[in-house]
């Protein structure tokens, strides 16, 4: 039976991939980190070279007691293989250092028994599924369906947009997986400066008739879906109320109750400095995973979202990623559900 098998984001956890930290380093310096990372700057301020080694040795350490959480509830935990992300490669139009392999999130989806590789907007990112390919002949060998998007060109014009709306231009696919939200037979897809609307419109050909790409757009464009809004259980969403409100929450979830997160706390713990080089949001304390419908991995600095959590019937599992706002991942982006109990479902009309 294939090892692989997981229709949305609450079902029952029985297998996932965390990624690790070593090796990391800020992407490249180009048009397409620019887009996807730092659109108010110029190439020439963006972070370079290698993460912080204690920032690594710390997020490391968090990863491991993260996955030994989750190794005592009898889940099956998976690492990558360390990749050698200072090395360069190239293609025709340009060459680029490698970024690390701390969020599968970004580069692979699970739909049903099928595993996609996404292209993925950052130059940095092309051969980072590499590290992961061991894991992913052996999901392959016990009956997954394996697929890679087609790879995209990244020449410099499918970034020449305007910075107010920092979207890929829809010259090719080009989307990371984590800007997609999994609801059995549907699927919701956010157009923001990781994701074109050309990457929703090969998924769907992909995925075929049995399933619809939703398309949320025109409301964030900063990079990923999975802190703007959270699938806790069926019939129950949490919304970041900084981006969402009644009037553009996408229509399939006017029949669920919405609940909105309270401010992110613990913020002022970082100093300049180190807010200069981070790649998450402030909202990265929101990035909840979810191991079943009535359990989660949340933040344990998120007192408030804690409490509201629990107010819904949601138990929590309080852990943390110390360095999730330099980093740019949270407990949901660190990690790939490859395999949840559970069928797969329509949930919407």
């Amino acid at each position: 039976m294939s090892k692989v098998w997981s229709c949305n984001e609450w079902d029952e956890l029985e297998e996932v991939i965390i990624g690790n930290p070593l090796k990391a380093r800020f992407p490249s310096a180009d048009p397409s980190t620019r887009l996807a990372e730092y659109p108010d700057r110029a190439i020439g301020d963006i972070p370079q070279g290698p993460f912080d080694p204690t920032i690594i040795e710390e997020t490391e350490e968090d990863l491991n007691a993260f996955a030994a959480a989750l190794e005592n509830l009898g889940i099956t935990v998976r690492r990558p293989d360390t990749w050698p992300h200072e090395k360069r490669f190239s293609t025709v139009h340009w060459g680029s250092e490698g970024y690390y392999n701390y969020c599968p999130r970004d580069i692979m989806m699970v739909v049903g028994d099928q595993i996609i590789e996404t292209p993925c907007v950052i130059r940095s990112r092309s051969q980072e599924v590499f590290s992961y390919r061991s894991i992913l002949m052996e999901y392959l060998k016990s009956g997954a369906r394996w697929y890679s998007a087609p790879r995209p060109m990244l020449r410099d014009e499918l970034f020449d947009v305007d910075m107010s709306r920092p979207v890929p231009r829809d010259d090719e696919p080009a989307f990371d997986a984590a800007n997609v939200l999994r609801f059995g037979r549907d699927l919701l897809y956010l157009v923001s400066a990781t994701g074109n609307e050309m990457g929703g419109h090969w998924l769907q050909t992909i995925l075929g008739d049995e399933f619809r790409v939703h398309f949320f757009k025109d409301v964030y464009y900063g990079s990923h879906i999975d802190s703007t809004l959270v699938a806790l259980r069926p019939g129950l969403l949490l919304a970041n109320p900084s981006r969402v409100n009644a009037h553009t929450l996408p229509e399939i979830f006017k029949q669920w109750k919405v609940i909105y997160s309270p401010p992110m706390e613990n913020m002022d713990r970082f100093d300049e400095a180190y807010l200069s080089k981070s790649i998450a949001s402030d909202w990265i304390g929101m990035n909840l995973f979810s191991l079943s419908p009535n359990l989660a991995c949340v933040d344990r600095n998120q007192t408030a979202l804690i409490k509201l959590l629990e107010a819904e019937g949601v138990n929590v599992l309080p852990l943390t990623i110390r360095h999730s706002k330099m980093m740019g991942g949270g407990f949901h982006c660190v990690t790939l559900d490859v395999r949840r109990k559970g069928k797969m479902e329509r949930y919407f009309d």
